[in-house]
């Protein structure tokens, strides 16, 4: 495979694909409404099918490409968020939330400990020949209490970091795997860690899931005393 081709993102060759089946639809279009102005009905008829037919794969290829979208490739273990996080009382802190191109976010997180969750998608076949990397999309981040009694009683505090497509990737492949067999894995991680004011961690994603990493002295002392 060209490495150009292997270099481009999934989404880009959806677009590519559904843009293509755009301009062959339209042709089928033109050809069918010239037959049946000749009065050719039957193979008018027939180019029209085909017309529909093209053009409802080439809708499919754009949801496809927008549900994709929302999505990062991976290709190796890459960081793919940082928190920061400062104590505003106690097991209350605010979060400010850095994911990867995007701009920060800020949160209020109630607890112990903090925790992350995305979606990880891998594949297989033909769909790695085509160059599809495996794509992560980060899902919520939520708060934990150290105290199973206090999880059941205590405030909670959850956040979504995604926002659902009108067409759901992963939904579909989870509900069709047995006929659309081009994921290898469908699964969600989550990776959780002590909150302490000042603490600066990492995200880490990789293709066996989510990794916290501590970035300076507080997150490691947090981490150094957590049992």
């Amino acid at each position: 495979m060209p490495a150009w081709i292997a270099a481009l993102s999934p989404e880009t060759v959806m677009v590519a694909i559904a843009g293509t089946g755009g301009i062959i639809a339209l042709l089928l279009l033109i050809e069918a409404v010239r037959r049946l102005r000749d009065w050719r009905i039957r193979s008018g008829i027939l180019f029209l099918v085909v017309a529909a037919v093209v053009a409802a794969l080439g809708a499919a290829g754009a949801m496809l490409a927008a549900s994709l979208h929302s999505y990062a490739r991976l290709t190796q273990e890459q960081e793919a968020a940082r928190a920061v996080f400062r104590e505003l009382a106690p097991k209350r802190y605010e979060l400010i939330l850095v994911l990867r191109a995007e701009p920060a976010r800020r949160f209020e997180i109630r607890g112990d400990e903090w925790q992350i969750d995305a979606r990880v998608l891998k594949w297989k076949g033909m769909a790695t020949l085509a160059g599809l990397d495996t794509l992560y999309r980060f899902e919520r981040i939520a708060g934990r209490y150290a105290d199973a009694a206090l999880e059941k009683s205590a405030p909670r505090s959850v956040h979504a970091l995604s926002v659902e497509a009108g067409f759901d990737l992963w939904s579909l492949l989870k509900e069709h795997h047995r006929w659309l067999p081009l994921a290898d894995a469908l699964y969600g991680s989550a990776a959780y860690a002590p909150m302490a004011d000042g603490a600066h961690y990492s995200v880490n994603v990789s293709t066996s899931g989510l990794l916290i990493r501590p970035l300076n002295e507080s997150a490691k002392k947090a981490l150094g005393g957590w049992k």
